[in-house]
């Protein structure tokens, strides 16, 4: 009876050793990213960085799948349905924080997304056409405070739009609002001047900034970028309101369990810490800022308390 008793409880623990090492071996099998955003945007551009290296530490394929379409709802609401411990997202943060005050009804429960790791901050910038008269924020405004509505801004539905709108809204500032379903046709009417202004990703401007088809007027981030030297934050140039930092980041969801996100916090870290990463990230127009579970948690608090003081100068209701 004995040995039926000790065979039973050593064939248990080999049974549950297989277990307890797939945890500690996470990835069992292919990791998927999903980006809520078309291919060269800021989040796509970072998440096939890391996805090559990552794949080398995990010793597994890792898909990057661009899911655009709908301001980020159509990606996050398939993301947190999967609930998929081996299904992570990358995506600036500024693709949900403003979705409270823009539907009635949350379609999605943002609590179910599960902040693992804090990527870096992509610059966003102020921008009009090469061959406008103004060369400083200053300037520009001025010329908006002389002539209200009579300049017009492309607007894209999005979050540093909702800013930027809360931002007009404070400063008493009248610029027309011409919705753009995308950025490319948004920035080559900048560029012939058939609108005034608009608040990009530098990445996706950059090459016309280059070719003197669009002028940057200051970064909307709170601290200075290698990227772009010689620019003024917003701050700098006498408008701290409309500072508004760029994040970009991972996250999970509850299926993926406590180990299995400490080893992704750790491994990006550890990416980010490659020189040949961070000169892409920065040519790219991001700052580099790693960071654990805890500190992107505490920057997508700050960016949600903006929004909701955006939302109360444009007095808008939180959806329930």
């Amino acid at each position: 009876m004995l040995r039926v008793a000790v065979a039973v409880l050593l064939s248990a623990l080999a049974l549950g050793a297989p277990n307890a090492n797939a945890q500690a071996t996470w990835p069992q099998r292919p990791v998927k990213i999903v980006v809520p955003l078309g291919p060269g945007s800021g989040g796509d551009i970072t998440a096939r960085l890391l996805s090559d290296k990552l794949a080398q530490k995990w010793g597994q394929s890792v898909v990057v799948e661009n899911r655009p379409g709908g301001d980020g709802v159509v990606a996050l609401s398939s993301f947190i349905g999967a609930n998929d411990d081996h299904t992570l997202l990358i995506s600036p943060t500024s693709t949900f924080t403003h979705h409270p005050w823009m539907h009635d009804k949350m379609p999605y429960d943002a609590k179910e997304l599960v902040p693992i790791a804090r990527i870096t901050n992509p610059l966003v910038a102020v921008v009009v056409p090469g061959s406008s008269p103004w060369s400083s924020l200053k300037e520009l405004f001025a010329d908006v405070r002389a002539n209200p509505g009579k300049l017009n801004w492309a607007s894209l539905t999005g979050f540093f739009d909702f800013m930027f709108e809360g931002f007009l809204k404070k400063e008493g500032l009248v610029i027309a609002k011409v919705p753009y379903r995308n950025t490319v046709q948004a920035t080559n009417d900048l560029a012939e001047g058939r609108i005034q202004l608009i608040l990009s990703g530098y990445v996706v401007v950059r090459p016309m900034v280059q070719a003197g088809k669009l002028k940057v007027l200051a970064l909307t981030a709170s601290r200075h970028a290698d990227a772009v030297p010689g620019i003024p934050t917003a701050a700098e140039a006498s408008f701290p309101g409309l500072t508004i930092d760029g994040l970009i980041g991972a996250f999970g969801t509850r299926a993926i369990d406590e180990k299995a996100r400490a080893r992704i916090e750790a491994d990006i870290a550890d990416v980010l810490h490659d020189p040949k990463i961070a000169e892409t990230l920065v040519a790219t127009g991001q700052v580099v800022n790693p960071g654990g579970a805890k500190e992107f948690s505490a920057a997508i608090e700050a960016q949600k308390a903006q929004a909701a003081e955006a939302a109360k100068l444009l007095g808008m209701k939180a959806a329930q």
